[in-house]
């Protein structure tokens, strides 16, 4: 996927307060930046930020964090919360190849990966964000017993996760290959994604899995 660079970007999301572009050093002290310490639900690959802001507002007793690797899409979600001022919502410009170096050890309750990127060829499968390498980085800091929630429109991709968090020994809670017509839909909040293409006829699948 080409992203459109938006000139003055990285300035913008790091003059921001509600963002951070070295998160490394809040490394165990995410709950300084909140209005209030609660738990920290952590959203990676989060896009412009409209599942978050959501969830933010429906549950302003849990603090989120949004992870989001390039300053061009970022800039959307930091524009939003400009004009929300969210007291729950903080904004992080990083690479999920680097988590442990910017959170402590079980310092994440939840984790949300949506619609990420499906890298189909097979010698790209270890770039997944369900694939066995990223799931040691969740362990890393997630509680024990944190949870991890994952939509896509990708069977493949789906079928693909659904073994690696068996084979990483973690508890499937539920799943649906069809979201929007089970019982899973309760309470859902969807991303910029899931509309467009549930839209266009797609049926979404999701995985919420329980970490040891």
């Amino acid at each position: 996927m080409r992203l459109k660079n938006i000139p003055g970007a990285g300035e913008k999301v790091a003059a921001s307060r509600f963002a951070v572009t070295e998160p490394e050093t809040m490394r165990g002290k995410w709950q300084t930046l909140f209005a209030a310490p609660q738990p920290i639900h952590l959203e990676i690959g989060m896009g412009k930020g409209h599942f978050l802001a959501e969830m933010a507002q429906l549950h302003p007793k849990i603090n989120y964090i949004g992870l989001e690797k390039y300053s061009s899409v970022l800039i959307r979600a930091v524009e939003k919360q400009e004009e929300l001022q969210l007291p729950n919502l903080i904004l992080i410009q990083a690479d999920a190849e680097g988590l442990p170096d910017d959170f402590a050890e079980g310092e994440v309750e939840r984790i949300y990966l949506n619609f990420s990127d499906p890298w189909p060829k097979d010698r790209h499968a270890k770039r997944r964000l369900t694939s066995s390498r990223f799931l040691e980085r969740y362990d890393q800091v997630l509680v024990h017993g944190g949870i991890l929630e994952f939509k896509t429109d990708n069977l493949p991709l789906f079928e693909f996760s659904l073994d690696s968090v068996r084979e990483h020994g973690w508890e499937i809670l539920e799943e649906t290959r069809d979201l929007h017509h089970s019982a899973m839909a309760e309470g859902n909040v969807m991303t910029e994604y899931e509309e467009k293409f549930s839209k266009l006829g797609s049926k979404i699948c999701k995985l919420v899995v329980r970490r040891p």
